[in-house]
């Protein structure tokens, strides 16, 4: 990822894809590899795309100062003024990677961005999980989303290909094919690609823009996600609960937490506990899901302390 980049705007990478298809990881492997080169990654909020801890040099308000002269801004809802206002705060970066949230349009975040003199869009990047995709695009409540999150891509990044067998993945690779007929489509496990293949997609040329998207959202988003974060009682069975929260019916698409120093991770019908992050806040659950599918009581039964603790000596 080292070199020289161009004179003039600022390339703006943009990263989409709905919620666990691996966005997290991709940000962290980009400001690994940076290898020199300064970014500014922006996400739209540090709880939701944490950092590596050990990437961290410093923090101040919304930014972190990453090693390597990276830095990570939080935008929240002011994503132009973040934009506006990086330039001139950071006269240094080479390149922008801007992460979307899960239900918003990266053509329509890209659209707008090139409207900002500062910057042109260098390539829109979408992250798809292969296990779920066609099932998600089939989907009532977020077909269309996924569906125009994929007609904007020049790259598809078909994450978790280690999860299904050899058939469906090929299937799915031809599905995304016909889906995406001008963007190329790298399979990937755990996010883990060459950087260099998500950088310079466009190599400056005018950027294809559609005229019915001209600012950035996320259409309807509160309407399609809910989420909540629950107090988890002290001892709890991390593996039960992780078992419980990724049960079919539970309506759960993401859940994160630190408990019993641990980290649990659930996906859909998976689950991963990992260590914690050094100096992390245990006893927190965060559960996102569709509105009309999660089923809070089952949430916070699966939190009840009637379950074992397994892991209490871990």
């Amino acid at each position: 990822m080292s070199g020289t980049l161009p004179s003039g705007r600022l390339p703006v990478t943009v990263i989409g894809g709905y919620l666990g298809t691996g966005k997290t990881t991709l940000v962290n492997r980009l400001l690994r590899a940076a290898d020199g080169q300064r970014l500014a990654v922006l996400v739209n909020d540090f709880g939701t795309t944490p950092i590596d801890r050990d990437l961290i040099v410093s923090s101040s308000g919304d930014t972190l100062e990453i090693s390597g002269g990276c830095v990570c801004c939080s935008y929240g809802s002011d994503l132009m003024d973040t934009l506006m206002a990086l330039p001139a705060q950071r006269p240094d970066i080479e390149r922008v990677v801007l992460e979307t949230s899960g239900v918003a349009l990266p053509g329509m975040v890209a659209s707008a961005v090139t409207l900002m003199l500062p910057y042109r869009i260098d390539g829109i990047v979408v992250m798809v999980d292969v296990e779920t995709v066609r099932a998600q695009a089939n989907d009532a409540y977020l077909g269309d989303t996924i569906t125009r999150q994929l007609s904007s891509a020049d790259l598809v990044v078909a994450n978790r290909c280690d999860l299904v067998d050899e058939a469906s993945l090929q299937e799915t690779l031809a599905w995304l094919g016909t889906e995406t007929p001008t963007a190329r489509v790298v399979p990937a496990i755990r996010a883990d690609i060459v950087p260099d293949l998500l950088l310079g997609l466009r190599d400056g040329a005018t950027p294809r823009l559609s005229a019915t998207l001209t600012t950035p959202g996320a259409p309807d988003a509160a309407s399609l996600y809910d989420s909540l974060e629950l107090e988890v009682p002290d001892g709890i069975d991390v593996i039960e609960l992780g078992r419980r929260l990724s049960a079919p019916g539970t309506g759960v698409l993401r859940a994160k937490g630190i408990l019993n120093k641990v980290a649990l991770h659930v996906v859909g019908q998976r689950f991963e506990i990992d260590a914690a992050p050094v100096g992390s806040t245990p006893g927190k659950l965060v559960v996102i899901g569709l509105r009309a599918r999660l089923d809070r009581r089952a949430v916070e039964q699966a939190l009840q302390p009637r379950l074992s603790t397994s892991l209490r000596s871990a």
